[in-house]
């Protein structure tokens, strides 16, 4: 173990954000470069000889936390980030952006602040990069065999670099014109710079993946002719079919998707554009939605100069304590903070909007809305409470329904859906098309990136074996399992 007092000791400081003030006039990420190694040590220390480590099942990856906790208290970076390489692939993308249910399964989190678990993975992986830690493996021999993988998202860089390693010969077909699906447009620059997936882009290109953007299967390339290209195919082309929010006035102009607004804030940070086509400057801001991606459009609006920024929950506002029927190690749905919220703007819960008002040109101009409660497990409006707000832009960040079925992809392969509208598969993460295999959010459904790895890191090894009869590659989940929840 890392300082067997630590956690008696030492108390939880996490990285130093920049003055709000400072960072929303500009899209670098929001945490004070270098404020972490500092503290850091320490605070790998706190990790305790808990006996059984229930980190790792809040974890889907099954991260080794403990083993490389102890090796950052002990400075050897290059172990640590050794460790944190065995079970993930791209520890900078989690560690900015997962909501680490490591940490809510900490065993000293039952009555103390949680171990640091998701800094002390940023730091490690940080501090790797930077001394030349992380170099391409590329397979010792070629096994002759190929793979196509549609998606470029986590899931489906996860597979093609476990089995570009395995010595498969892997080309990924992303639609847009970059690599990185949601991690490319749909986070924005303040939370994960894209420098960081451009460096692994390169390592996994001087391993042996071979990219192909601007191909979307099932428009561009019939997936049929595809799948005899190859001698296996995964897909990993997420769950992007946007949920919407079918009330009068939907139509208006300034109405859009969150992922119709924030790929384009940063096309514009890639110098695709000048400015955004949709932007909030000006303007009276309304996000629908309290999740991660309603936080990614509030932060986006104030660095485009919005007038007002409110977002909109239609359930209750959750308790900053764990509640009691969510008890430790499950992930407690708690009151959250973003660094967007930290910047300003309005949060207002148990509100349903009723519908929407645009002026002459057809231009939203204001949202409609009334407060509203659960009675007997049913959603009630409580009466008297409509009122109107100010809106000239609005994003709807619901959530999202289903992989894309629109574009042929589905229908072309023949692929079989489950009860949820997600595509169907075995043990092995197969769907009903031999040598067809599904990860990430198109088989699972909307989920968290570490999930997404998972899943990525598990079809690899059920298309590997399919390939070669056996494989060493590591399954880390089943096609089945779910987050520890309440």
């Amino acid at each position: 173990m890392a300082d067997p007092k630590g956690f008696l000791t030492t108390g939880r400081e996490v990285a130093t954000t920049r003055p709000a003030e400072e960072r929303v006039k500009d899209w670098n990420e929001v945490y004070v470069p270098g404020s972490l190694l500092p503290i850091i040590s320490k605070q790998a220390g706190r990790c305790m000889d808990c006996g059984i480590p229930f980190c790792h099942n809040g974890c889907p990856l099954g991260n080794l936390i403990p083993e490389w906790n102890d090796y950052a208290y002990r400075e050897d970076w290059t172990a640590a980030s050794e460790r944190l390489h065995a079970t993930n692939n791209f520890p900078e993308f989690t560690g900015r952006l997962c909501p680490a249910p490591c940490e809510s399964a900490c065993v000293l989190a039952i009555n103390q602040p949680a171990v640091t678990i998701k800094n002390v993975e940023v730091s490690i992986i940080d501090k790797a990069w930077d001394s030349g830690d992380v170099t391409p493996q590329p397979p010792e021999r070629l096994s002759g065999k190929t793979v196509a993988v549609i998606g470029s998202g986590p899931a489906g860089l996860a597979a093609a670099q476990q089995l570009t390693r395995a010595g498969h010969t892997v080309a990924v077909y992303e639609r847009a014109d970059r690599i990185g699906g949601l991690l490319r447009y749909g986070i924005p620059e303040f939370k994960m710079e894209k420098s960081h997936i451009n460096r692994r882009i390169e390592q996994m290109r001087a391993e042996g993946t071979k990219f192909r953007t601007e191909i979307e299967i099932g428009r561009d390339i019939d997936a049929a002719k595809l799948r005899k290209r190859y001698d296996a195919v995964v897909i990993a082309a997420g769950a992007t079919v946007s949920r919407d929010l079918p009330v009068p006035g939907r139509e208006l102009n300034g109405v859009h998707f969150a992922m119709e607004y924030l790929p384009l804030s940063n096309k514009v940070r890639e110098g695709d554009l000048t400015v955004s086509p949709i932007s909030a400057e000006g303007k009276h801001v309304v996000v629908i939605g309290g999740g991660d991606t309603g936080a990614d459009c509030v932060g986006t609006a104030h660095r485009q100069g919005a007038l007002s920024v409110t977002q909109l929950e239609i359930m209750p506002r959750p308790g900053e304590e764990r509640p009691a029927h969510q008890p430790w190690p499950t992930f407690p749905m708690l009151y959250k903070v973003t660094s967007a919220h930290e910047e300003g703007g309005e949060r207002v819960y148990s509100v349903s909007t009723t519908h929407f008002e645009g002026d002459e040109d057809g231009n939203v101009q204001s949202l409609n809305l009334v407060e509203v409660e659960f009675k007997d497990g049913r959603l009630e409006q409580k009466p008297g409470t409509e009122r109107k707000i100010p809106a000239q832009l609005v994003t709807l960040a619901m959530g999202f329904t289903g992989t894309d079925q629109e574009n042929g992809l589905v229908e072309q392969f023949g692929l079989e859906l489950d009860e949820r509208g997600n595509i169907a598969r075995d043990a092995d993460f197969a769907t009903n098309v031999p040598g067809v295999y599904v990860a990430g959010d198109a088989g699972r459904g909307q989920s968290l990136i570490v999930w997404a790895i998972a899943e990525g890191r598990s079809a690899a090894r059920g298309v590997d074996r399919m390939l070669t009869g056996a494989s060493d590659l590591p399954a880390p989940i089943r096609p089945t399992d779910r987050a520890l929840t309440a």
